[in-house]
Formats: structure tokens, sequence, C-alpha cells
């Protein structure tokens, strides 16, 4: 049987994810995990390469915060921020196909017993929940009216879940929890301000996978969006990004098709992008 791997975080560093393809196996699949874009290289190759992968059956991609901040800039909603490596992607004549492409991606994905998303999962969410709300916010992506909803999107409030919640307040929960979050209180409440690791929480707040009695902690989940956790192999959480971007390493990681032991789950590496802002 064909291995399914996920993959961390890209961020347009073409060359090391042409140098990953090369190293996986020609049957296997591949799942990344967001952030397809921005920062590195190389967006535009990145981007092309990753769509004809999914196109050919080989690969599937959930959306991280740059994804969709490309998505905001393409509509003319958001001007490119300093450090944006996007302008390849916009100036391509195959803009427009590219990133129609790109809003016809999910923001989660799961067979039922493993679960992909960019960045977390909130604690009052299980797995079906998790699925359900993500498909909201794609629904609104592909249809007619998707501009809207990225003008909407932007904004740190409502920072906790209600299932009550409605319109572009519910929405904007959904995406800054599946895109955004890193750190949360032990009641879901959302934080998206701190960037650095697991001891640099918030008073109050955890790293959104060590809340004890989150409704997704029996579900394997990969995730990325935190370089400064590196590799993290937890108790049914995996993190994959190791900033490549940030001259660290461009990770895949076998996705069990059994309840495989995390330590016996292959990993492949290559060499990520030497930042030249990098410290």
């Amino acid at each position: 049987m064909s291995k399914i791997y996920a993959v961390g975080d890209v961020q347009g560093c073409g060359p090391s994810l042409k140098n990953l393809v090369k190293k996986i196996p020609k049957k296997s699949k591949l799942i990344f995990l967001g952030d397809l874009v921005n920062r590195g290289p190389d967006s535009l190759g990145a981007l092309r390469q990753l769509k004809s992968l999914q196109e050919a059956g080989r690969a599937e991609c959930v959306l991280g915060n740059h994804d969709l901040h490309l998505l905001a800039i393409d509509a003319g909603i958001r001007k490119t921020k300093g450090l944006d490596t996007v302008e390849s992607i916009l100036k391509a004549p195959d803009r427009a196909e590219l990133l129609d492409w790109v809003r016809n991606r999910p923001l989660a994905l799961s067979n039922g017993k493993v679960l992909t998303v960019h960045a977390g999962v909130l604690p009052q969410w299980d797995l079906q929940q998790t699925i359900e709300c993500a498909h909201e916010v794609e629904k609104v992506l592909r249809g007619k009216s998707y501009k809207r909803f990225l003008e909407n999107m932007y904004g740190n409030t409502p920072n906790q879940w209600s299932n009550s919640l409605k319109g572009y307040e519910r929405l904007r929960a959904i995406t800054n929890s599946l895109t955004r979050m890193r750190f949360c209180t032990p009641n879901g409440k959302m934080e998206f301000e701190s960037k650095e690791g697991l001891n640099a929480a918030p008073k109050g707040y955890v790293p959104w996978f060590k809340v004890p009695k989150r409704k997704t902690r029996d579900t394997l989940v990969y995730f990325g969006h935190w370089s400064t956790l590196g590799l993290l192999r937890e108790q049914n959480v995996i993190g994959l990004d190791t900033g490549c971007v940030w001259g660290g390493k461009l990770t895949a990681m076998e996705i069990p098709d059994s309840n495989k032991d995390s330590k016996d789950l292959e990993i492949i590496q290559v060499d990520g992008y030497d930042h030249p802002l990098r410290m």
C-alpha cells in the first residue's frame, strides 16, 4: 500500500519543495499543511508545482493564513507587506487560474481517524464539528461573493467560540482557529500575538493542543504554522512547521494507516531556504 505523508509549511520555498518531492516514493500522496506561499524565494514556482501535484492526484493542500493573505491581495483588499514574496504570482499569466485553484482548497481534511489543519483546533470542537466548520468557510470562499468574506475575514474578535455565532463573526472565528491560533485558554479563548515556543504562553493560556479536555484529543492531528516548535511529536499531535523559510528544514512525515506508534513513522527532510533576514 502506498504511503501518505503530511508536509509542513512550504511558504514559497520552491527549490526545497522540488527536492522533497524527489525523495518521496512516486506512488505516495502528500498532504500539505498550509502556508503554501509567501516569504520564500519562489512562491510562483511552488504554487504551480503544488497545483500540478494535486491535479495529478498526488497531493492535497489545506489553506493557511499566508494563502488567505494572497487571496486578499489578489482581491484588492490587502496590500503586500515588507516580507511578502507573492508579486510573481500576481504578475503571472496564469494568475487567475492559480488563485481560483487556491480558493478551492480545503481548510481541514480528515479520513475519520486523522485530522490535518494549518494552525489549530478549538477545544470545543470534536472531529466532526471541525470538518463541518471548515466546510462553512470553504463554501463561502468558493462562492461568487468570496471577496465580501475576505473583506470581513480580518480581526481578532470574536476570540471565543459559541455555536450561536452567525455571519462573518462565525466565519472569522472558524478561520482564526484553523489558520492563526497557537495559544488559547482552557475554555477556548484564543490569543494571536504570541509566536514563541511552548513555554512562552501568556498568563492563563496554553498551547491549543495542551487543553486537557479538548474534544479532538483522541484524534491524531497534524498541523503546521508554529515554526518555533520545530518538529513536535506528542500524544496524538504532530507539528511539522520546521522553519523551511527561515533556514530550517522542509519536513514530510508519514500518516499512519493504522495505530502505528508515532516513533515508527517515517520522516523525510530537505534543507530550507537560507533567508537573508534570518538571525
